[in-house]
């Protein structure tokens, strides 16, 4: 019997011996085809040799320095990398080691910002419902998932949920996407002030939902309202780009698409491409002068803040989403992609959205495609299906609880950047193969 505590105390999942290209391999030699990344993580698959040599040569230099002593070369050569290519005003980089951290980072320095800056009566954090950003305290009380938070409720800081962008959902019949996505948003602006301006110190948001909701994007306009609204009454605006970023969506940053710039993005899982743990928060120049000009610390910190390894790492893996035109071929994919998905499922009578933005797509499913009805959570929909698409020979990441936390089940899909068409040819095979078994 294993002493690895697992995710599934119940069963022992097969042994990962070997990666190549977009598949993972076990120890009995089954090839699985990466649908998902992982966890939307492997965007340059399994086995670059690119990236492992420069890592590889980090460690034969220098493994380790701690942060309160030095910074370290690869760490410095990756944050002006990533600030040459981050939106406008995005000036300093803090490296931390996973998304979590990210995010617990962000919500910590708006607070001090706020502090340092002489208004410590900024305290409220507003998140949106069916959001996620981490499962740390700090990240899970900002997220609006029912169901991650409900073991821990009485542990978590109150956050503040409104309603998020899900027009598939929530959009009415006798309303145009523009108009929706005006009310979306409008919310923040309801919810500022019923907290008292003053009171609030910053807005979290994925650009594109992805574990809970499933790749859902926001509506033409809606960040831009948000921005607006942010900026009316001093909020700080924070895009959780963890899952999102670093090139999934067909953009390096998700919010290049929605032509707006945050004042704080954190980023992780795509960063580090799984060849080291590794992410960042990346923060406004006008953030960081006021803590410059201030106390002169964050006052925060990890062991293993910027990593020699894991920025040496992260730049190699920079380097491929930067260049060769990467996006390009990431949006384009991502297309053939969908529309593969929409060719073989969109009459299918329980799949009723398929949607997404680059390689970052996903499929919801319903008991009922007219009314939208969602299976019985009893039924366990979203758990078969990881089942069959795994015994398949396919790994993707389906989830429950889509509409409340609760009701609602869909499967994410993340594939590698480098996936060619005759994979994603296979990879919707066995996402039919996993729906025939789970559906007929």
């Amino acid at each position: 019997m294993s002493h690895v505590f697992g995710r599934n105390a119940k069963g022992n999942p097969p042994v990962a011996v070997a990666g190549e290209g977009c598949y993972v391999i076990d120890a009995d030699g089954k090839r699985y085809l990466d649908g998902s990344g992982g966890a939307a993580v492997s965007c340059l698959g399994h086995n670059n040799r690119y990236v492992k040599e420069a890592i590889k040569q980090q460690i034969d230099d220098l493994a380790y320095a701690h942060t309160g002593f030095f910074t370290s070369r690869p760490a410095e050569e990756l944050a002006d990398k990533l600030i040459a290519h981050a939106p406008s005003g995005l000036d300093k980089v803090y490296f931390v080691s996973g998304g979590s951290e990210a995010v617990e980072a962000a919500i910590k320095l708006a607070r001090q910002y706020h502090v340092e800056r002489g208004e410590p009566q900024r305290q409220h954090l507003i998140a949106r419902r069916q959001s996620y950003h981490g499962n740390t305290l700090g990240a899970l009380a900002a997220g609006g998932n029912l169901w991650r938070r409900q073991m821990f409720q009485p542990l978590l800081f109150e956050t503040h949920h409104i309603a998020p962008c899900y027009a598939w959902r929530e959009q009415r019949p006798d309303e145009t996407e523009a108009a929706y996505g005006l009310r979306a948003a409008n919310a923040l602006e309801a919810e500022i002030l019923r907290l008292g301006p003053e009171q609030v110190m910053a807005f979290i948001a994925e650009p594109v939902v992805g574990a809970t909701l499933g790749a859902v994007p926001s509506v033409t306009g809606y960040f831009q309202r948000i921005r607006e609204i942010c900026d009316q009454y001093g909020v700080l605006l924070i895009l959780d780009e963890v899952m999102c970023g670093m090139g999934r969506t067909g953009y390096l940053f998700a919010s290049e698409y929605d032509g707006i710039s945050p004042d704080i993005v954190t980023i992780a899982k795509g960063l580090g491409a799984g060849y080291q743990p590794i992410g960042a928060m990346l923060v406004s120049g006008e953030i960081f002068q006021t803590i410059a000009d201030g106390t002169g610390f964050f006052q925060h910190g990890h062991t293993y803040l910027g990593h020699p390894a894991a920025t040496a790492g992260a730049n190699a893996v920079l380097d491929i989403l930067t260049g060769e035109d990467m996006m390009g071929q990431v949006r384009a994919k991502g297309e053939r992609v969908l529309s593969a998905l929409k060719d073989r499922f969109s009459q299918h009578p329980h799949i009723g959205d398929i949607r997404g933005r680059g390689l970052f797509l996903g499929m919801e499913f319903v008991e009922d495609r007219e009314s939208k009805t969602a299976f019985a959570p009893s039924q366990g929909i979203h758990r078969a299906f990881k089942a069959a698409a795994f015994e398949a020979g396919l790994i993707c990441y389906p989830m429950g609880g889509t509409i409340d936390g609760q009701h609602g089940d869909h499967v994410l899909l993340a594939p590698p950047f480098i996936i060619s068409d005759s994979e994603i040819d296979l990879m919707v095979d066995r996402l039919e193969e996993a729906t025939k078994k789970v559906f007929n």
